[in-house]
């Protein structure tokens, strides 16, 4: 029998910590694709490339068994690239990581990581998002490696739900505590309160720098922001189908007064 065909993104980048860890934990699971950006793509969301030319070479950055693609285009171009292009079989997993920070909440709309996830179950492709709550480059991936293989053993075992993708964030290490075990969560309700700061460049022209604070309004125990700030990891199921089913009602009303 073969074994599994796994395809590996990212959105930090091919060389990343992050996506070399999460390579090194599928080589076990099965036979691993890479096609990853060439360069960081954070904050990419489901962005595609449409009016550029995409540039995808084979590379060798480690040793092992694992063939690698290094992409010029965004981490959704990698994921359509792969399936579309690269491969000439459906992978039986994707996955995407490991980010280096938080995906949690309403930070899922914006990443790379989770658009390359979302767009892998657009393909019919069990597919999980891993993040890792630690921006550092040197960040220490040795305690989240057990609950990766633990959600990548189960999603290979049993597959998703049509349409649905994992969203796994996993807490920082901190040294004398260890994280308590995995929390199926929802979403919280939370949000940035953005601000530019302006400057200005050494020839006079006026930039701005995006800055803020993350707030989570949402004080449920069923959360992904709380069962982080508890030293558990979240798992929130994603889809993408945005239909707000709640409002097709009042909608009708409002506007065909059915």
């Amino acid at each position: 029998m073969k074994r599994p065909l796994i395809l590996v993104v990212n959105d930090d980048g091919i060389s990343a910590p992050g996506i070399r860890n999460l390579i090194r934990i599928m080589n076990d699971f099965g036979d691993v694709f890479v096609v990853a950006p060439d360069s960081p793509q954070s904050g990419k969301g489901h962005a595609i490339t449409i009016e550029a030319t995409i540039r995808c070479d084979k590379v060798i950055i480690d040793d092992g068994p694992q063939i690698e693609y290094s992409c010029s285009g965004t981490p959704v171009d990698c994921v359509k690239l792969a399936v579309n292009q690269l491969l000439d079989r459906k992978p039986d997993l994707c996955v995407s990581g490991i980010n280096h920070g938080s995906n949690s909440s309403i930070n899922v709309i914006y990443s790379g990581t989770m658009s390359a996830a979302v767009e892998g179950a657009l393909e019919g492709i069990p597919s999980i998002g891993f993040s890792l709550l630690d921006y550092a480059h040197n960040a220490d991936f040795s305690e989240a490696e057990q609950y990766i293989r633990k959600v990548t053993k189960e999603v290979l075992e049993n597959g998703l739900d049509d349409g649905v993708c994992l969203n796994v964030n996993i807490p920082k290490r901190i040294e004398g505590e260890e994280i308590k075990g995995l929390k199926v969560c929802r979403q919280a309700d939370a949000n940035w309160e953005e601000e530019f700061e302006e400057r200005t460049d050494p020839k006079g022209r006026t930039y701005y720098w995006l800055t803020g604070k993350f707030m989570n309004y949402d004080k449920g125990t069923d959360t992904d922001e709380w069962a982080l700030a508890n030293h558990y990891v979240s798992v929130v199921p994603v889809q993408f189908d945005v239909t707000a089913h709640s409002s097709l009602v009042s909608v009708n009303k409002l506007l065909l007064n059915e």
